[in-house]
């Protein structure tokens, strides 16, 4: 209560001689929280919480600035200081809640193609050495999260000197292939909770941890999320869309269709690990549930991928041996 209170006295100087109803809008698997300003008049403001003790809202603030290219909220008041952001409102519908509303495939097609034009678009503008580098030190970090959080944590089990073997050659296997992309702007949670349904065109939130790096990272995100799922024929066919698209746009992805789809499931399969494990620690360090119960859709994903290739067959047998479940449909060998 005491930050909801300084909050309000925040916008009350922000927003002199202006009356407001001040709501909770939502909360992120961070520390910060988001509110809903609406005046008398019935324009809104979305009121960023960010407590300075536990984060910085610079970041938001400079990747803001670099996102110009899709349509990202106005800060119209910020203080550092504080922790507290005045921000744009992009209303309350956002795609989850729009796909999982209308379940239509032609639907969920239009929505997910809009999307990916925005990702055309905010990759194009990247630049170089403007964003901290996606590089080796992250993403072995990330994917060691699995086995800290999900195997020991979820499972409660410790890998035998085998099954470290089995995890070894996936890190070694899946790691030099990420890293042998192209690079451009990199979101990292370009998913369908923080995309917007607006008026003209999607509006992208949640991008202050964009770092520059591998190309398919947030075409992954977007097609294989956490809340909803589609089976591959669909994931298939939007893929090539976005190949399609982007090499038509210049963007630097391979000319071989085929290793681009590799590419992707590659970098699909660091994701899976990375967020099995987040959202483990989310229940277990952080007390946050509703993530917890995901955490067998990615599962799914490392089963059907790691089926796929020879060199992640290790990967497989180990989630097999963890989980004591078989992945038995293949759509796809390679």
């Amino acid at each position: 209560m005491q930050r909801e209170t300084a909050l309000k006295k925040w916008l009350n100087l922000c927003y002199p001689q202006q009356s407001f109803d001040l709501s909770f809008a939502a909360a992120d698997a961070d520390f910060r929280r988001y509110f809903r300003a609406t005046f008398n008049h019935g324009n809104s403001v979305i009121c960023m919480d960010a407590p300075p003790d536990k984060m910085s809202i610079a970041p938001y603030i400079k990747v803001q600035s670099l996102f110009q290219a899709v349509k990202v909220p106005a800060i119209y008041h910020a203080d550092a200081t504080l922790g507290f952001m005045a921000l744009e409102d992009f209303g309350h519908t956002p795609y989850l809640a729009a796909l999982q509303q209308d379940q239509r495939p032609e639907v969920h097609k239009l929505l997910l193609l809009e999307a990916i034009d925005e990702l055309i678009k905010l990759q194009l503008s990247s630049q170089a050495e403007q964003l901290p580098l996606y590089d080796l030190e992250i993403l072995n970090r990330e994917m060691q999260l699995f086995p800290e959080w999900f195997v020991q944590k979820e499972l409660n089990l410790t890998l035998t000197d085998a099954q470290q073997k089995m995890w070894q050659q996936t890190v070694e296997a899946i790691l030099p292939e990420i890293l042998n992309q192209p690079l451009v702007y990199v979101h990292r949670d370009f998913i369908v909770r923080n995309i917007m349904l607006t008026h003209d065109r999607p509006g992208i939130l949640d991008f202050q941890d964009a770092l520059y790096g591998p190309i398919t990272y947030d075409l992954v995100s977007l097609l294989r999320d956490a809340f909803i799922e589609w089976d591959e024929e669909f994931v298939l066919d939007l893929v090539i869309r976005y190949w399609e698209k982007a090499r038509a746009a210049g963007l630097p992805v391979r000319s071989d269709f085929d290793q681009f789809y590799r590419e992707f499931e590659m970098m699909g399969v660091q994701r899976h690990l990375k967020v099995a494990g987040i959202f483990a620690r989310l229940y277990y360090r952080d007390g946050k549930d509703k993530y917890r119960g995901e955490i067998h859709r990615f599962l799914n994903y490392l089963r059907k991928t790691s089926r796929r290739y020879q060199q992640l067959h290790p990967l497989y047998r180990l989630i097999t041996e963890l989980t004591g479940v078989e992945e038995v449909q293949v759509s796809y060998s390679f």
